[in-house]
């Protein structure tokens, strides 16, 4: 791969990582309501999510989506109605006060965090046939093994940071202020969006 290619696909990465989706609005609700130390496994988790599409995608199953689309369809539900779910119970806890002596929920476990930004990213499987668009405008058939995991530490990195980044923003203690008096409207503001990003990926 030449350099002008990596910085392209670099480039394409770091776009698809800060465009607004569902893993961007988790981050920014862990960092609001648990803290950065948990906003940044959630983004580990996220990244890991994003690596496992990435290699789903060099691996081919974008033809497999194009041989069956009733998989995409069924993967997409599936995504659509994880997503759903979150925002209900985001919603229907909004009113719910926190309890904690500094205003802010326990922080879930760092497993648990993770566990979020991985299903958080997985609920998306067009992602796949994202990457498989970014590989086959920078991609060359002959890639050998060592840039392919080359390519897949760039994802990962920018996933980690720009997620890493939108919680640390978000977790300042301004941030967390306002949330308090708001956290209703906050709250479900929060699921209504996560709610619409589900039915975008059903629908599109």
């Amino acid at each position: 791969m030449t350099l002008a290619a990596f910085l392209t696909f670099a480039g394409l990465v770091i776009f698809a990582a800060i465009s607004p989706g569902p893993a961007v609005l988790m981050s920014a609700r862990t960092g609001l309501t648990e803290g950065f130390r948990t906003g940044v496994m959630l983004a580990l988790g996220i990244a890991s999510g994003a690596v496992i599409w990435a290699m789903a995608a060099m691996f081919g199953l974008n033809l497999v989506f194009a041989a069956a689309p009733s998989l995409l369809w069924l993967l997409k539900i599936g995504g659509a109605a994880y997503l759903l779910w979150m925002a209900w119970h985001l919603w229907h806890d909004a009113k719910t006060p926190l309890i904690t002596a500094d205003s802010r929920p326990t922080p879930r476990s760092p497993l648990a965090a993770y566990r979020l930004g991985l299903w958080t990213n997985l609920a998306n499987p067009k992602a796949a046939v994202m990457f498989s668009s970014i590989f086959l405008g920078t991609l060359q058939d002959n890639t050998p093994l060592w840039e392919l995991g080359l390519l897949l530490a760039v994802i990962f990195l920018a996933e980690t940071l720009w997620n890493t980044l939108v919680a640390r923003i978000f977790s300042f203690e301004q941030s967390r202020a306002r949330y308090i008096s708001l956290k209703t409207i906050i709250d479900r503001s929060f699921g209504g969006l996560l709610a619409l990003l589900g039915v975008k990926i059903a629908a599109t």
